[in-house]
């Protein structure tokens, strides 16, 4: 090996020094800077002459872990999921009040029924009445500011989508962006890594929003999907959501998989290759806060939503519907007669039947729909009851014939022996026995002579439980529930309820209805409210009810926050794992430069001896 050899290797190691040297202090410069990610020095053996070998820097590398990045993208994405969802049922349970405090649905349905008992105890005292009807439109109105609070928190999510889906488009286009510059770069190029740096803490932003898969190909473009493989990004191509909503929500603004049905927001990807996606009929995204906004706006809060019409609707019902026994029919066949007069749309008939097969006891409610559009009635499987729509307004004719065809196949059978009366009896063939059968219809008149009263109205309709093909009366009906102008304007009928002859003075027939109907009768519910099954609906007295989906939504609530803070802890877990490599390390960083210098000092010191040993050498010469 020459003198000259060696001062070249010197000289490559001072240079390589000098590389190493810059990329320590750019560590040092940016150990505060997100989304920096600490660089090395690529630095490579030349064999020069045979006997010694220089050093070439070829680039630098970003020291990360790959695994881990990829995971702790997943787990923000289910962060800012669980983040979302803990937040919006906090709120909710806001809107529900504290239990037991002033000012909630529990204080003043028990306000109402309190004050019901006391209009009894006073027989019917007309300052009591007062008092009566004064809290039964406090126990409205707080019915119709909790529908408020719900759809506002939708409201809320519906715009929140909207936000989240232009973050999301920005982020997918500055990294398609950031693709087209990379593309050509080596991946150790210094260029390529402040670029690649950005790139990443964008896909990190976007992991927020939906959930992401990296990969990488081999000209340093990153493709991005979903979980469920839909594409976001492309080489240089991005994908884009487009969000289009109708504002401010109601109740009755409910999802829809057609769009010309669909009462909120629609969501769309169009993707790199032109194709376009329903988002939400097509489950393209899991996770992130799109995805939260998505379930909160149509699932959590449709369901809290149907879970105070389900109370405004069975305190309504209640109070205003009279259920009548059907009269034994003496057989064979056996079975009962209905008077089916004056039901309204929405009014019921009952039956209850055993199957001698199975010993197994079925229910069946067949509702009046004059709405053609609304039938049929659909049912989930094993429901049961199991709902049956027949249009009454064609006449006894009509209903027998529907009827029949309608439930023949259950061993029922349908006849009219007399003006309104409708006869339902087996069909003979020992295959099932009919063991009870009753109407229920809404009592429409202040003094009809019964002791129900329509104390509550929908708006300034009489609430039945219609159904049409837009869909039930029940829905929103928390948010539109008042108390019957009739009796506010004379709240001695919730007395007096009959004219001819006069309800004697003091008579507590209807008010002891009322409370006993509030506070005793038992009433079954719909599995939609979230409680029970539809093959066993949960059934309950209206105060058992009202505790159950308050507890429901609590302990929602509650496992929320739980699973927000599990959450939280494995995101901050992976973050660290995280920058334990990527991450600049000051102290690392001195070591380095204190090695550095010690490198550069020795080839120095070489080059300073190389350049003495030339100097004795040129002198012997001389």
């Amino acid at each position: 090996m020459g003198l000259s050899s060696a001062l070249a290797s010197a000289m490559s190691g001072l240079r390589a020094n000098q590389a190493a040297l810059s990329i320590v202090s750019s560590n040092v410069a940016n150990a505060q800077t997100p989304g920096y990610v600490r660089e090395s020095a690529n630095q490579s053996e030349v064999v020069n002459g045979g006997f010694g070998a220089s050093v070439i820097t070829t680039g630098v590398s970003r020291e990360l872990d790959l695994y881990v990045q990829g995971q702790l993208r997943t787990e923000t994405g289910g962060g800012a999921y669980a983040d979302q969802i803990a937040n919006i049922l906090s709120q909710l349970q806001s809107v529900y009040g504290t239990p037991g405090g002033s000012g909630t649905l529990e204080s003043t349905l028990n306000n109402f029924t309190n004050a019901l008992q006391a209009l009894s105890t006073s027989a019917g005292s007309q300052s009591q009445q007062v008092v009566a009807l004064s809290a039964a439109q406090a126990l409205a109105l707080q019915l119709n500011e909790t529908t408020k609070g719900i759809q506002t928190l939708r409201s809320n999510a519906e715009q929140d989508i909207g936000v989240s889906v232009t973050q999301a488009n920005a982020a997918m286009t500055q990294i398609a962006q950031i693709n087209s510059k990379l593309l050509g770069l080596a991946p150790n190029d210094p260029s390529a890594a402040t670029l690649m740096d950005q790139r990443d803490a964008t896909i990190d932003a976007l992991s927020k929003l939906v959930d992401v898969r990296v990969v990488v190909d081999s000209t340093n473009q990153a493709n991005i999907f979903t979980s469920t493989g839909i594409q976001l990004v492309g080489a240089n191509l991005a994908s884009q959501f487009t969000f289009t909503s109708p504002g401010a929500l109601d109740a009755t603004s409910l999802y829809n998989s057609d769009p010309m049905k669909s009462g909120v927001g629609t969501l769309n990807i169009r993707l790199p290759n032109g194709a376009n996606l329903d988002v939400i009929a097509n489950n393209v995204i899991s996770s992130g806060r799109i995805a939260a906004d998505i379930k909160l706006r149509d699932q959590t809060l449709v369901q809290a939503q149907t879970q105070v019409d389900q109370l405004a609707a069975t305190i309504a019902s209640a109070l205003s519907d009279k259920t009548t026994a059907g009269t034994a029919v003496a057989g064979p066949p056996s079975g009962f007669d209905l008077d089916v007069s004056n039901v309204l749309p929405g009014n019921t008939v009952n039956l209850t039947y055993t199957d001698t097969a199975t010993n197994s006891q079925r229910q069946i409610t067949i509702i009046n729909v004059t709405d053609p559009a609304a039938l049929p009635l659909q049912n989930a499987a094993n429901a049961n009851p199991l709902r049956v729509g027949i249009d009454f307004s064609g006449g006894m004719g009509s209903i027998v014939a529907q009827l029949n065809t309608a439930l023949g196949a259950n061993h029922l059978q349908f006849s009219n022996p007399a003006g309104t009366t409708l006869r339902v009896v087996d069909d003979g063939t020992s295959s099932v026995t009919v063991n009870a059968a009753s109407v229920t219809k809404t009592i429409t008149s202040l003094t009809s002579g019964n002791p129900q009263l329509p104390v509550f109205t929908d708006g300034g309709s009489i609430y039945t439980g219609a159904i049409k093909a837009t869909g039930s009366q029940m829905t929103g009906l928390a948010g539109r529930i008042q108390v019957n102008a009739a009796l506010v304007a004379d709240p001695t009928r919730l007395s007096v309820y009959n004219t001819s002859p006069v309800t004697p003075l003091g008579d507590t027939t209807r008010s002891d209805f009322l409370y006993s109907q509030l506070t005793s009768a038992t009433f079954s519910y719909s599995p939609e409210t979230g409680l029970g099954s539809t093959s066993q609906p949960f059934s309950g007295k209206i105060a058992n009810y009202l505790q159950q989906f308050l507890t429901l939504q609590s302990n929602a609530s509650t496992q929320a926050t739980q699973l927000q803070q599990g959450q939280g802890v494995v995101v901050s877990t992976l973050q660290q794992k995280f920058n334990s490599t990527a991450s600049v390390n000051l102290d690392t960083e001195m070591s380095n430069l204190i090695q550095l210098q010690n490198a550069y000092a020795a080839n120095a010191h070489v080059m300073s001896v190389v350049q003495s040993m030339m100097n004795t050498l040129l002198q012997a010469q001389v």
